[in-house]
C-alpha cells in the first residue's frame, strides 16, 4: 500500500483542479462588471476683441461668477480714437459740399434775372425796329440790306434772351442731378467710415454673452493684444452634461430620452439621474474595434451625452462620471 505522503500530491492536484473549475463556473455566472467612464463637460466661450488694443481694465478674475452682458475686459486704442476724429472731420466736409451742391446764392439769381430782363428789352427793341424797317421797305423807302440788318439784330436778340433764360434757370436750380448725386454719395461714404470706426471702438469693451464662471484670463492691465487673441474664458457651469464614448455593440436598448444613473466619485459616489440627449457616431478619427481577427466588420464609437435632470450642486467640468453598463443602468422612465 502506498503511504499517505505518496497520495498527497494527487490530493493537492485534485483540489486545485476542483478550485479552478469552481472559479470558471463563478466567472461564467458572475461576469466582471462593465464600467463606462465619462467626463463632465459644459459650454465654454473664449472671448476676444475684434480689434487690437491695450488692456486698461479687468473687472473680474478667475473664479468669479458673471451674468450675461457683464463687462469683463476693457481695452483702449488711441489710433482708433484719432481715426474717429479724422473720419468725423471728413464727414463734416462732405456735408458742406452736399449743401453747396444743393444751394444757389440769391445774388447770382438776381443778377441772372436782371440779364434776362435786359435781353427781353433788347428783343422788344429789335422787333420794333424790324417791323418799322419792314414797312418802309414795302413802300420802297428802305433797302433790302437795311431790312436784313434789322432781321439779324432781331434774331441775335432772341438768342441772347434764350441764353439769359437758361442762365437764370441754372442759377435757380443749382448743380446738375449727377453732381448732386455725387455729393450725396460722398456724405454716405464718410458716414459709413465713421460708423465703422465707432463699431471698432465698441469692440474694445468685451462683454460676456452668457452667465457662467471665469475659468481663465490672459489679459493683464497694460498688455497689448492683437485682434482675435483670446482674453478670457467663461464656462457655463450651471448647465453641465456627461459625455461617454460607447462602442456600438453596447448601445442596444439605449435611446434618446432614456434616464441613466451616473455615479460621480468627486461627489462622494453620489448617483445622479440624467437623460440621454445625444447619440452621435464619432468621425473616422475615433477608435474602431475589429470584431474578428480576420476583419469581418468594425465597431464604431458613439458619443453619448446625458444631461442631469436638475441642478447638481458641486458638479463641475472635468469630473468623472461612471455607469455600470452590465447592471441595471436605466432608471424608470
Amino acid at each position: 500500500m502506498r503511504s499517505v505522503s505518496a497520495w498527497r500530491p494527487l490530493v493537492i492536484a485534485g483540489l486545485a483542479a476542483a478550485g479552478l473549475g469552481l472559479s470558471v463556473v463563478w466567472a461564467v455566472d458572475h461576469p466582471e462588471p462593465l464600467m463606462l467612464q465619462g467626463e463632465v463637460e459644459a459650454t465654454r466661450v473664449d472671448l476676444a476683441a475684434r480689434v487690437a488694443g491695450r488692456v486698461v481694465r479687468t473687472p473680474v478674475d478667475i473664479g468669479d461668477r458673471v451674468a450675461a452682458g457683464d463687462l469683463v475686459i476693457e481695452l483702449d486704442s488711441p489710433a482708433l480714437r484719432a481715426g474717429l476724429d479724422t473720419s468725423k472731420a471728413a464727414l463734416a466736409v462732405a456735408n458742406s459740399n452736399r449743401d453747396l451742391a444743393f444751394s444757389t446764392r440769391q445774388e447770382m439769381i438776381d443778377a441772372r434775372r436782371a440779364e434776362r430782363e435786359k435781353a427781353e428789352a433788347d428783343v422788344l427793341l429789335a422787333q420794333k425796329t424790324y417791323d418799322r424797317v419792314s414797312q418802309l421797305q414795302e413802300r420802297s423807302f428802305a433797302s433790302e440790306q437795311v431790312l436784313d440788318e434789322a432781321s439779324n439784330k432781331l434774331n441775335a436778340a432772341l438768342k441772347a434772351r434764350a441764353a439769359t433764360e437758361a442762365n437764370l434757370q441754372l442759377a435757380i436750380k443749382g448743380n446738375s442731378p449727377e453732381q448732386k448725386a455725387v455729393a450725396v454719395a460722398q456724405v454716405e461714404q464718410a458716414a459709413a467710415a465713421v460708423a465703422q470706426i465707432e463699431t471698432d471702438l465698441a469692440e474694445l469693451t468685451v462683454k460676456v454673452p452668457m452667465a457662467g464662471e471665469v475659468t481663465a484670463r490672459t489679459a493683464e492691465i497694460g498688455e497689448l493684444f492683437g485682434a482675435g487673441t483670446p482674453l478670457i474664458s467663461i464656462v457655463d457651469v450651471d448647465n453641465a452634461w456627461f459625455t461617454f464614448n460607447v462602442r456600438e455593440d453596447l448601445l442596444h436598448g439605449l435611446a434618446v430620452g432614456d434616464a441613466l444613473k451616473v455615479r460621480v466619485p468627486a461627489l462622494g459616489g453620489r448617483e445622479i439621474e440624467t437623460h440621454v440627449t445625444v447619440i452621435n457616431a464619432q468621425g473616422s478619427y475615433a477608435n474602431w474595434r475589429a470584431t474578428k481577427a480576420t476583419g469581418d466588420f468594425d465597431l464604431r464609437t458613439f458619443e453619448v451625452r446625458a444631461r442631469p435632470a436638475g441642478p447638481v450642486e458641486g458638479l463641475r467640468p472635468g469630473m468623472s462620471g461612471l455607469i455600470d453598463w452590465s447592471g441595471p443602468r436605466l432608471m424608470d422612465r
